[in-house]
């Protein structure tokens, strides 16, 4: 079950607000803890042992937890099993049949192919990478004594298993919402407010990045070896605004519903094809990942304290990880290394030179956005070459060159409005009418389009549920 789905909005969703409502306020983490399983078990109809798994964890990790805190000569101990059995589950789950391809090949460049291993080939849980980090994340502020091991195994629960960001995020520390585990104030504004943002992440998502996506979609029908420069770039500025609204649309409907709920989650996404530089983009994408690798990653390794030497190792630790977080396999990790490189050549100078002069900041992120996106896109090393020369007018043998109208006919509006949704434009327009009494017919008007085209039965993946 996803957010974009009638099921979600007309059926789960309404039942789980009455409930939520009626009753007393002591009983209302139970009730977030109880929908959560829900609406997990719902996600993992095919595999229900997943279910009881997170479950398992979120006890086991509490049982850890509360050691720490009563042994605490002991408590490095407890940390390290603790680290050991959730990154272990994730390595299980999402990395182990990748290490068994490298050492299967292996085997075959030295013919010693009778030992190959046997892949594994299990589905991978629906948002274990979100869960192991903000659990991690738990863990290790206990351990550091930032916060204490909560002892209320509902209230815990509650907040490793709250079903606004369990699938993907934003990754939340325990610390950000532990007095509101306890104490939350409801009222009929911030319902409202909620209901708003909810609805406008509702918009992004089905109205922005499903419709845009399909032209990305269309263009892999095609062939990347069939398309013109022109068109290659249109398609990869398709996958780049479907990949923000997709993710950014997600964001803010988990935002909306905890608002809803009494929680406040922390912002995830600041304008980010505004930034000047690659730097900045990633200081305003996915906002809580990167500071949970700064915070859990990059300072324990001594940041930028030890040297210029040390500090490019520690970056490029971190862009490693953070490439092999979004997925198992080498593009992943080609990205992450790619996205190092771009910063350290910024860190030289010239990223400065960029935010002081925003037009050719604007300009250099207009190319390379796009072209990071597209590592992140394409799987396939040789498919990859291909668009690449694509974009660059390389080997453009055989291509029909007025591809490119029809596709602008079809896309050129909804492509012109993810750019105006990328910029303060937008915002500041809406921030002005928001107290208006007919803002409400304009967020009726995105919530009717968008149940409009779910009816439709359109596509409608989100594409961080495989991270």
């Amino acid at each position: 079950m996803v957010f974009s789905s009638l099921e979600f909005l007309f059926w789960f969703l309404p039942f789980f607000l009455l409930v939520y409502f009626i009753l007393p306020v002591k009983y209302r983490n139970i009730c977030i803890a109880f929908y959560s399983i829900c609406f997990y078990l719902c996600g993992s109809l095919d595999y229900p042992i997943y279910v009881i798994l997170i479950v398992v964890s979120t006890i086991i990790n509490y049982i850890i937890a509360r050691c720490m805190e009563v042994q605490k000569r002991h408590k490095k101990l407890f940390l390290v099993t603790g680290l050991f059995y959730n990154f272990g589950i994730l390595f299980i789950f999402k990395y182990f049949d990748f290490f068994i391809e490298i050492i299967n090949n292996l085997m075959n460049r030295f013919h010693l192919e009778k030992f190959a291993l046997t892949p594994v080939r299990l589905v991978l849980p629906v948002g274990i990478s979100f869960f192991t980090f903000q659990i991690a994340s738990y863990l290790i502020d206990v351990y550091w004594g930032k916060v204490k091991a909560e002892r209320n195994l509902i209230d815990l629960s509650a907040y490793i298993l709250m079903f606004p960001q369990l699938i993907a995020g934003p990754i939340v520390r325990f610390s950000d919402i532990r007095e509101r585990l306890k104490h939350r104030m409801h009222s009929v504004k911030k319902a409202a407010d909620g209901i708003r943002i909810f609805i406008i992440g509702l918009g992004f998502k089905v109205l922005l990045a499903n419709r845009i996506g399909t032209l990305w979609h269309d263009i892999n029908t095609i062939g990347f070896d069939s398309i013109s420069t022109p068109l290659a770039w249109m398609g990869i500025a398709a996958f780049s605004f479907q990949i923000y609204f997709d993710f950014y649309g997600y964001s803010l409907m988990a935002s909306g519903l905890g608002k809803i709920i009494g929680f406040h989650f922390p912002q995830n996404f600041r304008l980010p094809y505004c930034a000047c530089t690659m730097t900045d983009f990633w200081r305003r994408w996915h906002i809580t990942l990167g500071s949970w690798f700064r915070e859990y990653v990059y300072i324990p390794l001594g940041g930028n304290r030890r040297g210029k030497a040390r500090t490019y190792f520690n970056m490029l630790v971190v862009w490693l990880l953070t490439g092999f977080w979004h997925g198992a396999d080498w593009n992943f990790l080609f990205w992450g290394l790619f996205l190092f490189a771009v910063l350290c050549l910024e860190k030289t100078g010239y990223g400065k030179w960029m935010e002081t002069h925003r037009v050719f900041g604007h300009l250099y992120m207009i190319i390379l956005i796009p072209v990071s996106w597209l590592l992140f896109a394409i799987d396939n090393i040789p498919l990859f070459i291909i668009y690449i020369k694509r974009l660059f007018g390389f080997g453009g043998e055989n291509v029909f060159a007025g591809d490119i109208i029809k596709y602008v006919k079809l896309y050129g509006i909804l492509l012109a409005v993810g750019f105006l949704f990328c910029t303060p434009l937008s915002g500041n327009i809406y921030k002005k009418i928001s107290d208006k009494w007919f803002s409400w017919l304009i967020i009726a008007a995105i919530f009717a389009g968008a149940v409009y085209y779910l009816y439709l039965g359109l596509n409608n993946p989100f594409l961080y549920f495989r991270f």
